[in-house]
């Protein structure tokens, strides 16, 4: 089976919505200050942005099979220690939003 040029595959948009203890906002911060905890390259993603509110941080995602990419990275060992940082800083299970509404300008 030939390999897909991933560059012509059309993205997908996944975000991981999670809740925040009380107190713990300057934590998320510090950690999102110091950078992501995996190669951004390496996991094949084209974008990934996070939104830190005053209770809630969304992880952002958008690259062609962004799902497969997670998963990856999510059970890869080395992946899901990396997220073990933000635990502590976390109540309830985070949730999974699929994308509803998405629009971009025209551009030339």
């Amino acid at each position: 089976m030939p390999e897909t040029d991933s560059s012509t595959e059309p993205s997908e948009r996944l975000a991981i919505v999670a809740k925040l203890r009380p107190g713990s906002r300057d934590q998320a911060k510090e950690i999102l200050a110091a950078g992501p905890p995996y190669d951004l390259d390496d996991a094949g993603f084209r974008r990934h942005t996070i939104f830190l509110g005053g209770d809630t941080v969304v992880f952002a995602f958008e690259g062609p099979g962004v799902r497969t990419f997670l998963s990856k990275l999510i059970d890869d060992p080395a992946g899901s220690a990396s997220f073990s940082t933000w635990a502590p800083l976390l109540t309830g299970t985070p949730t999974l939003a699929h994308e509803e509404f998405h629009w971009e300008a025209d551009r030339p």
